[in-house]
């Protein structure tokens, strides 16, 4: 039932009144409850804010005994106003006292009224307090007055986010907006970065809350629904979209959000009761996500996401807004906070200004993982919850070592971390004085360690961490990168670049690889069900030999008088390479029949990532000149767990003995064929899992640059005879003792290996 007053509107009027007033916090407070008091005609009209412990603080009130503002309290869950709390919902009651969890202040005289309507003060679906009103009569408050109070509640909340309230308590604690968080998840990247929240996809700040003209509002909501369904419908309708599958059905559910009417209604409502369409919008989802972030049904928490990414973009056509900070608004010691991300929008950001990366969803084998490691940023992986958490401009400190993360941290546990960073930087410093120390064990088996590269910025590392060359170059990162397909001579350019500076040590160059989760936003893909073993690397290359002979022809102008090596990724069958080497001999001879110099060597290889070539090794070995084992790839596929799903990513171990024996099989093979082989994966730069390779009988190993100085500290400790007698015996098929994490970590601590 509705009343016919105009009462949200009048009262959201005279709302910006009060909020324009040039006066204290606790005196625009009680205004603010006088107002409400009088706009629904009730008694009693008073405001509960929640504190950094749990406690919700009667801030200010109309009705009640004035003495008790900030002395009365209630804990979150205590009372009816701790169940709307901790429940986000409105709470409409004619007669209070018959509720099982009424429960009254006597300090605040507050026995006499029997009607309560209560509703949640929310931001971001979060709950900051709670605004009451009551009455001594029995009544049902109706539907306008419900929406007064939740419309004035969100002028509240602001107030509480802007830091208005947080002087005025007589307490000595802070308010929750401020409250410290700490929150665990994994670790992705080592290291400890201290700084300033930067949201990767920020909330847009909706500072005009009040509107003059409802129908302008309601005309505005309506161009901004219709711009976004038609951007919705046209991807549905471009023939990029299969017809069916999982993607195309989470598609659809997108549609049906933005197409609901129910969701439209409620934000038309809040319009017609006085707010801008982009406060409808922000409050309507406010409320939608404090509802479903209680729900214990995974799949409803899912959508949640796809209803808080509509209401964002909704928000932002609205307000005309681009979303994603520029660089230049980047702070000096920025924390990106984001749900996921690809690994190029993690470049964009600009290396100098990132000090971490705190992610709701990420692995440690994703790709956005990997170039966080190779750029040495610190990067925490399944955060529950932290991007309604965070605001931007918060404190915050993420360790990556121990995959936790401290959001609003006190001061001693902040100086405590600087401490730990301080501590680090003694430590490298430590493993820089060993850059040129050899890379030979105790019992004297010299192992390579060479380093992971993808940018020109990597380059220093190879002086600064005493790599022997670059096992890895990603060539895939400049094309990620750049805003257009990079033409022939902007390829040979950077390849060029990278040769001069490696000063004559080897560089072994990936070619192209794409697709999959790798898009590139100005070639058109396809969507696919498993894009990971679908249309993408060497896959992609052969079907358009035109990328690939570019980029062939690039790195042979650019080597040209030197040495190249050049590896085919995500080869399946042993006539794959042979048609890449069939494309390079083309471009061999066209550049000798022009009279342009070539490579004095050319050597090429493949990456042993796809366990059919686990069955083709000595037909393999035959033909290449050198392997590599992408150990990332290979164990998702030996173990079927697709590595950006956070729900399998670590089901399996990698130092499980069967992946190990297939490693295994690779190395033996590729020593009787006298084939040099190299582990590229992040398997290398772990000193465990490194001191396994070594073991198995790996001699060259190449990782991201931080790790190479933990790892060569490792070997320089290590008996690798004596491991590889102890570790194979374990291998073997019925061994009892099969943890072979627990038996290296035990050596190590026996032997005194340094991890």
């Amino acid at each position: 039932m509705r009343s016919n007053l105009a009462g949200p509107r009048l009262l959201l009027r005279r709302l910006r009144e009060v909020m324009a007033e040039p006066i204290k916090a606790q005196e625009r407070l009680d205004k603010i409850v006088v107002l409400i008091a009088s706009n629904v005609v009730a008694e009693v009209c008073s405001v509960y804010i929640l504190r950094a412990d749990g406690v919700l603080e009667l801030y200010a009130t109309e009705g009640l005994k004035r003495e008790a503002v900030h002395n009365a309290s209630l804990r979150v869950g205590e009372g009816l106003v701790g169940l709307i709390a901790a429940e986000a919902r409105p709470l409409n009651l004619p007669n209070a006292s018959a509720h099982p969890g009424f429960a009254y202040l006597p300090e605040t005289g507050e026995e006499a009224y029997n009607s309560f309507l209560g509703v949640p003060i929310l931001r971001a679906g979060r709950t900051l307090g709670v605004l009451v009103v009551q009455n001594q009569s029995h009544r049902t408050y109706l539907e306008d007055e419900v929406e007064a109070l939740q419309t004035t509640a969100m002028v509240i909340a602001e107030m509480v986010a802007a830091g208005e309230l947080e002087a005025i308590s007589q307490k000595a604690t802070g308010l929750d907006m401020s409250r410290p968080i700490a929150s665990s998840g994994v670790g992705l990247a080592e290291g400890v970065g201290l700084g300033h929240v930067v949201l990767h996809e920020p909330r847009v700040v909706v500072t005009n809350l009040i509107s003059e003209d409802s129908d302008k509002e309601k005309q505005r909501l309506d161009g901004a629904i219709n711009r976004l369904r038609l951007s919705i419908d046209d991807l549905l309708a471009s023939g990029e979209i299969a017809a069916t599958g999982e993607h195309r059905e989470v598609l659809e559910a997108y549609r049906m959000f933005a197409y609901d009417r129910g969701w439209i209604r409620k934000i038309e409502e809040a319009i017609k009761n006085g707010l801008t369409a982009e406060a409808a919008v922000e409050k309507v989802q406010s409320d939608t996500r404090a509802r479903m972030l209680r729900q214990t049904d995974p799949y409803l928490r899912e959508r949640l996401h796809d209803l808080d990414d509509l209401a964002h973009r909704l928000i932002r056509e609205l307000m005309g807004r681009e979303h994603g900070p520029g660089i230049d608004e980047l702070p000096q010691d920025a924390i990106i906070i984001g749900r996921n991300m690809g690994a190029a929008e993690l470049l964009d950001y600009g290396r100098d200004r990132i000090r971490g990366l705190v992610l709701e969803e990420g692995g440690p084998t994703s790709h956005v993982t990997i170039v966080a490691r190779a750029l040495g940023i610190p990067a925490v992986g399944l955060v529950d919850d932290i991007v309604s958490l965070a605001d931007g401009g918060d404190a915050i400190i993420v360790d990556g070592d121990t995959g936790e993360v401290h959001l609003r941290p006190a001061a001693d546990l902040e100086n405590a971390y600087a401490e730990k960073v301080r501590f680090r930087a003694r430590r490298q410093a430590q493993y820089r004085r060993l850059r040129n120390k050899p890379s030979v064990t105790k019992d004297g088996v010299e192992v390579a360690l060479q380093m992971n590269a993808g940018l020109l910025v990597d380059l220093p590392h190879l002086e600064e961490a005493g790599a022997a060359g670059i096992g890895l170059f990603r060539t895939e990162l400049q094309f990620m990168v750049a805003s257009s397909f990079p033409r022939m001579r902007d390829q040979q350019a950077q390849y060029t670049q990278i040769l001069d500076a490696s000063g004559g040590k080897p560089v072994t160059f990936r070619s192209l690889d794409i697709g999959g989760d790798k898009v590139l936003p100005y070639l058109r893909s396809i969507l696919e069900e498993n894009p990971a073993m679908g249309w993408r690397a060497l896959r992609l290359g052969l079907d358009r030999p035109g990328l690939l002979r570019t980029q062939i022809r690039a790195l042979l102008h650019a080597a040209a008088g030197r040495d190249l090596k050049l590896m085919f990724p995500m080869v399946v069958e042993v006539d794959e390479f042979l048609q890449a080497r069939g494309l390079v001999e083309k471009e061999l001879k066209h550049l000798r029949r022009h009279g342009h110099p070539v490579p004095e060597t050319i050597r090429l290889g493949v990456m042993v990532e796809v366990p059919s070539l686990l069955f083709q090794l000595e037909e393999l070995l035959g033909h290449v000149d050198f392997i590599s084992v992408g150990s990332n790839d290979l164990f998702q596929f030996f173990c079927a767990v697709d590595r950006g799903n956070t729900r399998v990513a670590d089901r399996f171990d990698p130092l499980s003995p069967p992946f190990l024996r297939a490693l295994k099989q690779i190395v033996d093979a590729a020593d009787k064929a006298h084939v040099p082989v190299t582990l590229c994966g992040e398997m290398a730069g772990n000193p465990l899992a490194a001191m396994a390779l070594i073991g198995l009988g790996y001699r060259n190993l190449s990782m991201s640059p931080a790790s190479l100085g933990p790892v060569k500290a490792m070997l320089r400790t290590l008996d690798a005879g004596r491991l590889s007698a102890r570790l194979l015996s374990r291998m073997e098929p019925g061994h009892r003792d099969c943890d072979i994490r627990a038996f290296l970590t035990r050596f190590a601590e026996e032997m005194d290996v340094a991890l």
